[in-house]
């Protein structure tokens, strides 16, 4: 992944069960290592440290949040996009506004969860505000890292996951969020629901929404191989 550059920062559940029959074909999706989330819960701890030494006027913290998150963002504006230029510039702007807006963190959510919904939002944003026509690419399971599945050839593999890409960027910008978030980033439906600023009920249906469609297209895909 291309390395950001930033500019000189010295001047400054719901319980019930949404699954569906024969919802398989939505394990295409891979989910978060184990290793991942309990990277990322370690990190909650040192994440306040730096925040609050970014909060003093260190700039050098900040550029620290931005090393242990900027996979994390990138991934997730990716998977919003579907183009690495877009991401890119969208996981920066997310970085230089949770920097403007860091002043504002209060802890009452995790950074990571402050952070997500900086750059849900910055991505919503730029969909509304640009108008833009999400393209989809043929190299989206090399950008996703995917790994093959059941069995299954790496070209075969390649090809599903392709196919993966291809459905999520056909969901509405907000189903997408919840399923990115809730599938993709391991998220429990009350932390989207903080990321998105809205209820966990709200999050439960786009899930669910999100999920039948993607069943649908990626049956319909499948039986066209």
């Amino acid at each position: 992944m291309t390395a950001f550059a930033f500019p000189n920062l010295d001047g400054g559940g719901v319980g019930a069960d949404l699954s569906l029959p024969g919802e398989k074909i939505i394990q295409r999706i891979p989910r978060p290592r184990l290793s991942e989330l309990v990277k990322e819960s370690r990190m909650a701890d040192a994440d306040e440290e730096l925040v609050l030494q970014t909060q003093s006027g260190s700039p050098a913290a900040f550029e620290t949040l931005i090393r242990n998150h900027q996979r994390m963002i990138h991934s997730l504006t990716f998977r919003m996009t579907g183009s690495l230029a877009d991401a890119e510039d969208l996981a920066q702007e997310t970085f230089i506004r949770a920097y403007e807006q860091i002043g504002s963190f209060r802890g009452t959510a995790k950074f990571s969860t402050w952070l997500y919904r900086i750059a849900v939002n910055t991505c919503l944003n730029w969909r509304q505000s640009e108008a833009r026509r999400f393209q989809l690419h043929t190299n989206c399971a090399e950008e996703l890292s995917a790994q093959p599945l059941n069995g299954e050839s790496p070209a075969a593999a390649t090809q599903s996951n392709q196919q993966v890409q291809e459905a999520l960027l056909k969901l509405p910008a907000k189903q997408r969020a919840a399923i990115v978030l809730t599938i993709y980033d391991g998220l429990n439906h009350a932390e989207a629901a903080q990321v998105l600023g809205c209820s966990e009920t709200t999050v439960s249906w786009r899930v669910f929404a999100a999920r039948r469609k993607l069943k649908r297209w990626l049956t319909a895909a499948g039986g066209a191989r």
